[in-house]
């Protein structure tokens, strides 16, 4: 149990470090005066325990890191009920969840030579934050972070796909 706990926490700094990485990369790095909020990977598996004081509902009177557990939740449901969910899956089940899509990003489920992505990114600018969550075949599981937004004012590094449906 303490190995599989250490190596849930390894691929969670991993991903915290390449998405810090990949944002530095850009003209509008993070303050680093503001501390990031993540989340553990969590694996999708049946002996994880339960969450048990998650937040129910959204809170847009509270901060990004105040909504990280419901955000999570949401995104944690998403890859339990589909292990193949793309963005869109994530993105419709947030708007579901009442967060605003109109201040949603996702990257794209295919690569530029139309493979299956390692990963898909999704993100809301919630607050003057980032929740951001990360899911995919080669990501170790769910992940969920706020990060302060780039220079460019959005959450995602590079390219995303539009949010037209």
């Amino acid at each position: 149990m303490a190995r599989r706990i250490r190596s849930a926490a390894a691929l969670a700094f991993a991903g915290v470090a390449i998405i810090i990485g990949v944002a530095g990369c850009t003209g509008g790095a993070p303050d680093p005066t503001v501390p990031p909020t993540t989340t553990a990977a969590v694996p999708l598996s049946t002996d994880r325990p339960e969450p048990t004081s998650l937040p129910p509902s959204l809170r847009p009177e509270l901060s990004a890191s105040e909504n990280l557990a419901y955000f999570d939740t949401v995104g944690i449901a998403v890859a339990t009920a589909n292990p193949a969910a793309g963005g869109r899956d994530f993105i419709d089940a947030l708007v579901a969840a009442g967060f605003d899509k109109s201040q949603m990003q996702v990257t794209a489920d295919r690569t530029t030579v139309d493979l299956q992505a390692d990963s898909v990114q999704f993100s809301v600018l919630f607050q003057g934050e980032c929740l951001v969550g990360q899911y995919g075949p080669k990501s170790g599981g769910y992940h969920g972070a706020v990060r302060p937004p780039l220079g460019t004012g959005t959450c995602l590094v590079g390219q995303t796909r539009p949010i037209d449906w």
